[in-house]
């Protein structure tokens, strides 16, 4: 996949999930001298993967949602941080990586929502990780092409 430069709107119709999704407010990053000026900037541009998108409904415009990072040790999880962005959402949003063919995504689905919770190289990589981070109503999908469709593994 080329890197785009789309709407959130295009986002949520068009990028795949597990995809990397670079965000940005437009403004030039300030000089590492001005600490508080940059933490500010960072937290306005930066990159997640995208775990989850809605389309809109009951006059609820989409939305999308992108997973920015795990903080821990010793592989405890302690804090997972997740922003989520509305179809009208300002600034600019890049399509930077799409899963690759032959990749396995780790899919749950609840209530009709469907959320990404892990992305292995394989799917044999992908039911290891199932069965040490249990998840009831997971599935496994293989990417089948350059687009970033998946099928149901």
């Amino acid at each position: 996949m080329t890197i785009t430069t789309v709407t959130a709107q295009d986002v949520i119709e068009r990028a795949p999930l597990g995809a990397i999704i670079r965000f940005s407010d437009g403004t030039p990053q300030p000089p590492a001298r001005y600490k508080r000026k940059l933490n500010a900037w960072q937290s306005r541009n930066g990159a997640g993967r995208l775990t989850e998108k809605r389309s809109a409904r009951d006059g609820w415009p989409g939305e999308f949602t992108l997973h920015l990072g795990n903080w821990g040790t010793n592989d405890v999880i302690v804090l997972s941080v997740n922003r989520l962005y509305t179809a009208n959402s300002s600034g600019t949003f890049t399509v930077e990586q799409a899963p690759q063919a032959g990749e396995a995504l780790v899919l749950t689905e609840s209530m009709g929502r469907i959320e990404l919770r892990h992305v292995a190289p394989d799917g044999a990589a992908a039911r290891a990780w199932l069965e040490a981070h249990r998840y009831s109503n997971a599935r496994i999908e293989i990417v089948a092409g350059e687009a970033g469709e998946a099928v149901a593994a």
